[in-house]
């Protein structure tokens, strides 16, 4: 009878001294890829997000390449012993490295399927900040604290991730200014255009035009300016030098701030979340 045994291959040391060699290789080739890009990115100003696409799908398809390489032409498996392989693997994932599993999973699919990029504004959870890098295991968020956290890839399963910018350099900020209901809203709202219009980061087109709004409320007006910066890297000094140059126009021309008392204060907060 034949035998249908499944035996692995030995690994020895020549074995086992190739496979860190390959992974160190692949491992040092995605470091000069990563610092190059990255350094050309952030000279090509308004296409620096364009370049650094392609990151994530270079990392996974240099990996991909050097397990493959490992698995056939290192430890010389066979189709045999890859499926009892894949076999011990899954029975590895669930007794105890389905987490792993899952970030390594999620991490394609953000390769993949781009729900966001290497550059790009994110919400995710509970964090936010620009993604500067998406690795094997985790997404790397800079905060506007200039924090770096690592968010697990697996989140983008189980939370809603939200793009500020959607793979672009634009983004649009909301401004919201709050006068006294006996202020002149026409007058607030053609001050507010201007500040808009005259900031150093404002960015407008066809396709990214600006809106002022007026809301009425019981004891105060809302102003809600809705306008692109030119590269979300100005996010707070678009917003900061809006506001100060409005305020410092508002405080010449007789508009002044709501006076509400600290309980109608909190509808303002309400109403500047929404």
């Amino acid at each position: 009878m034949p035998d249908n045994t499944i035996t692995l291959p030995v690994i020895d040391t020549g074995v086992i001294i190739s496979l860190i060699l390959v992974i160190l290789i692949a491992y040092l080739f995605i470091r000069v890829i990563t610092f190059t890009l990255v350094f050309i990115s952030e000279r090509v100003g308004h296409h620096r997000i364009t370049v650094k696409m392609v990151l994530p799908l270079l990392k996974f398809s240099i990996y991909g390449f050097a397990i493959y390489y490992i698995l056939i032409y290192i430890v010389k498996w066979e189709s045999s012993q890859l499926v009892l392989f894949g076999g011990l693997f899954g029975a590895a994932i669930g007794f105890g490295l389905k987490d792993l599993f899952a970030d390594i999973i999620g991490g394609i699919v953000i390769t993949i399927e781009k729900p966001y990029q290497v550059g790009d504004k994110i919400k995710m959870g509970n964090y936010y900040g620009e993604v500067s890098d998406i690795g094997i295991r985790s997404t790397k968020l800079v905060t506007p604290d200039d924090n770096l956290v690592s968010a697990p890839n697996y989140l983008i399963f189980t939370q809603a991730v939200a793009s500020a910018n959607a793979g672009t350099s634009e983004m649009m900020i909301v401004i919201d200014m709050f006068i006294d209901s006996c202020s002149d809203p026409v007058l607030a709202m053609k001050i507010l255009t201007e500040s808009v219009m005259t900031s150093k980061y404002v960015y407008v087109s066809r396709n990214r035009p600006f809106t002022i709004l007026l809301k009425d409320f019981p004891f105060y007006r809302r102003l809600r300016a809705k306008a692109y910066v030119n590269d979300l890297r100005y996010e707070f000094e678009f917003e900061s030098d809006v506001t100060r140059r409005t305020w410092k126009e508002f405080s010449g021309n007789g508009i002044e701030a709501p006076n509400i008392n600290i309980l109608e204060a909190g509808t303002i907060n309400q109403t500047n979340a929404s």
